[in-house]
């Protein structure tokens, strides 16, 4: 049997961290490929995943490798309270650029432009993936990828595509970027093939994607309230985006 924690050692500088329960199990629905998992309680992860993910038990029973306690917190950055953490093989970049640039899509492409805040962008994401979102594309230096948010995340970056890309490189399809001097999104309808672009939590949106735009949309707000939570605004664009299409879940 190959040592665990020898495998960890190898493969995580090249792998992404599934920190918890919800994430493994989440990539593991969505067909990641996960190579090594251990966990500090296997009864109480299995329990878990009879009680809330009964469709992949199985497989979480086949992946789940029983490890000292003090060795699993030596493992991860910082340890879930559920105890459970794998490595999951990131999907193929090329892979992900065509899923974006893939047409006719049959739901959005949400653009975060510049965002700063680790925990909002995989908030993000997490809601990407619920609304069934093509996929979700960073500009700017901040990495989707990145430890904290796929945390953020819970797994749910291998149910939509997540790249990062300059402006110039974004996929085909009509603009629409969230700005408060905008029309009001209530009476605007938002095509599938819509990108949804929001702006960076401290400067909102950058010269060049402003003049990527095709049209700009403001969220209603009360006039003294100043600004939403990006993951709220995110929300906000899907849920309006979905009331209105017949592709989405």
């Amino acid at each position: 049997m190959t040592d665990p924690v020898s495998t960890w050692h190898r493969l995580a500088p090249s792998h992404v961290l599934l920190d918890g329960f919800h994430a493994l199990k989440h990539a593991v629905r969505f067909e990641a490929q996960v190579p090594v998992a251990v966990t500090a309680d296997r009864p109480a992860a299995l329990a878990l995943a009879d009680e809330l993910a009964p469709d992949v038990r199985d497989t979480l029973d086949a992946l789940l490798t029983e490890v000292p306690a003090t060795t699993y917190a030596a493992l991860v950055p910082r340890p879930h309270p559920t105890a459970v953490a794998a490595l999951a093989v990131r999907p193929a970049r090329e892979a992900q650029l065509a899923r974006l640039a893939r047409l006719p899509r049959t739901a959005p492409v949400v653009v975060l432009d510049n965002p700063r805040n680790l925990g909002n962008a995989g908030a993000t994401i997490r809601l990407a993936a619920g609304f069934g979102a093509t996929g979700v594309v960073t500009t700017g230096t901040l990495d989707p990828w990145h430890p904290t948010v796929v945390r953020g995340g819970a797994g749910l970056h291998f149910a939509t595509a997540v790249e990062r890309l300059p402006v110039p490189e974004l996929p085909a399809g009509p603009l629409f970027a969230l700005d408060p001097e905008g029309e009001d999104l209530r009476g605007v309808e938002l095509p599938d093939d819509a990108l949804l672009a929001f702006g960076s939590e401290r400067t909102g949106l950058s010269g060049a994607l402003r003049a990527r735009a095709d049209h700009l949309l403001s969220l209603p707000m009360r006039p003294q309230v100043s600004s939403y939570n990006l993951a709220t605004s995110v929300a906000m664009a899907l849920y309006h985006w979905s009331s209105g299409s017949t592709g989405a879940p």
